[in-house]
């Protein structure tokens, strides 16, 4: 099964990423950018680590990264809506105080998750659309035009989805097989961004963010942007950040489940990971992954598609990224 990143030994600090998994062909795009894209971000995070910095401001960091690579479906790049415009999610969950804060359709903030960062003290868990970009704007958050967001190759992917279905599509899956059932390029990805970490004091954190799915309705969420769903962390047991069908995460509600496995089961992180995967989510035909840590620094990269992006590093190990299984 492909699960375990060879670093399923405590360490002192660990970082996690994902860059979305999927239906991810062999060979089928230049993977050079993508592991270039995934490194920075760990750098990033692991800086942060590494000096001493928490698991919360890795995690927005490596997830801040991601959001600036065009190579994923999460700020700059984000796949567009049906109205050819843009809506973004993100979230932030703080393992130490199990605080949390969310934005959902936002249209102008640079980097969503730093506003989900900001709405974590706020008073608020979830803030959204122009509600979301007043509080940015107070907060003196970076906002951008619309167009900001925008690339060709995101605009090609519309084009390519509406000339087959009127449905929406999810990056990684962008119609998987075209009508001769051969599979398709690398322009089918299930589009989300994450990371979890735990730092050098045993605290968790976990974050998320996406531009949803291709040619989705105005106004759709999934489950990038809810606790539980999308993103989870608490010191007790582990920090969670997943990738996939999101209505089928919301359902199954990933996250919250493997750490109610750990903690009421008694479960170890990579059981719950491979029950939850592998068991669960195909019952609402769910595909996807997760990246995870646990509350002493294991790590879990867990997915039932073909491949996932991802990267990870800890205080023992070098930094490593892969695509496939």
């Amino acid at each position: 099964m492909p699960s375990t990143a060879p670093t399923n030994q405590p360490a002192d600090f660990s970082l996690a990423l994902h860059g979305g998994a999927g239906t991810i062909l062999a060979g089928s795009a230049d993977e050079a950018p993508y592991h270039a894209a995934l490194q920075l971000a760990l750098d990033a995070g692991r800086l942060i680590l590494a000096a001493g910095g928490t698991a919360l401001d890795a995690v927005v960091a490596a997830v801040t990264a991601l959001e600036d690579a065009p190579q994923f479906n999460a700020g700059f790049g984000a796949v567009f809506t049906a109205d050819a415009t843009h809506e973004l999610d993100a979230s932030v969950m703080d393992g130490s105080t199990l605080a949390a804060g969310a934005v959902a359709g936002v249209q102008r903030v640079r980097n969503p998750v730093q506003l989900a960062r900001a709405v974590m003290g706020s008073g608020s868990v979830i803030l959204s659309g122009a509600g979301a970009e007043r509080f940015a704007h107070e907060q003196g958050i970076a906002l951008v035009e619309p167009s900001y967001f925008s690339t060709s190759a995101r605009r090609e992917q519309l084009q390519f989805v509406r000339a087959r279905t009127n449905a929406a599509v999810l990056d990684h899956n962008a119609l998987a097989r075209d009508l001769s059932g051969a599979p398709l390029d690398e322009r089918s990805k299930l589009g989300t961004v994450g990371a979890v970490a735990r730092d050098r004091y045993g605290h968790l954190a976990a974050a998320g963010s996406t531009g949803g799915m291709t040619n989705k309705r105005v106004g759709r969420i999934g489950d990038t942007p809810i606790v539980g769903a999308g993103v989870y962390a608490n010191d007790t047991t582990c920090a969670i950040a997943a990738t996939g069908t999101g209505e089928a995460f919301l359902r199954a509600c990933v996250a919250h489940d493997i750490h109610a496995r750990l903690r009421y089961a008694g479960q170890n992180l990579e059981e719950a990971c491979q029950a939850v995967i592998f068991d669960e989510l195909p019952k609402v035909d769910g595909v996807g992954g997760v990246v995870a840590v646990d509350r002493d620094g294991r790590i879990q990269m867990v997915f039932n598609s073909s491949g996932m992006y991802r990267g990870w590093v800890t205080s023992a190990t070098p930094a490593q990224t892969a695509i496939y299984r």
